[in-house]
């Protein structure tokens, strides 16, 4: 269940913590050879909201008034403090053996030994954080994986086939709205098509409009 939470949101003090960039995720990444993905259980319902807050987030349903007492989708601050809170549990993990992105966590590692005690590291900060992985979303001892919509290897990383058939299938573009759309799943990419901009602009001119 997402509850649109706009007004709320308009009158929240933003979290200014910043989300990592993918790039930087990636680039950690050189060298590895053995991957694991663990994805967290419904991952912003594990984090409980601050009493006095509880009922900010209050709905209603023909079945009566409820309020979340864990952390909600939709609210503005949501995928910020989570992003906080997993690099906090992290920390003295990450730039050496785990990725982490929102409830996306890769431990990367250069061969199967180091791959092992980095995964009992990994699940004991978990259990020791009370944070719990649903497994049939999980993968181990991968040599290649997919992770941010893109395909993780020893040799490198490359674009998920998935995402580029969604951009072969796309239906021709009709508004602005769908421009935009299009241009959000193709810019994702940019690294891997050169001359991005040049070959965007005349889409991007139509956005000005």
């Amino acid at each position: 269940m997402c509850i649109d939470y706009r007004a709320l949101n308009e009158v929240t003090i933003k979290n200014k913590y910043p989300l990592s960039r993918i790039e930087d995720l990636f680039d950690q990444l050189r060298g590895a050879c053995v991957f694991s993905k663990i994805d967290l259980r419904s991952g912003y319902h594990q984090l409980k909201i601050r009493a006095t807050d509880i009922p900010k987030t209050a709905f209603v349903t023909r079945y009566g008034l409820y309020e979340y007492t864990v952390m909600s989708f939709g609210l503005t601050n949501a995928p910020a403090y989570f992003m906080y809170l997993m690099n906090k549990v992290f920390m003295e993990y990450l730039d050496k053996f785990v990725v982490v992105f929102i409830d996306d966590i890769l431990v990367f590692s250069k061969n199967e030994e180091e791959h092992e005690e980095h995964l009992r590291l990994v699940l004991q900060k978990l259990r020791e954080n009370q944070l719990y992985a649903k497994l049939s979303k999980c993968e181990f001892w991968l040599k290649e994986v997919p992770f941010l919509e893109h395909i993780i290897s020893a040799g490198g990383i490359s674009v998920d086939p998935s995402k580029v058939k969604d951009v072969l299938n796309w239906q021709h573009l009709q508004n602005v709205s769908e421009i935009r759309s299009f241009l959000g799943l193709a810019g994702y990419y940019r690294r891997f098509i050169e001359g991005f901009s040049k070959i965007a602009k005349l889409m991007t001119e139509l956005l000005e409009k």
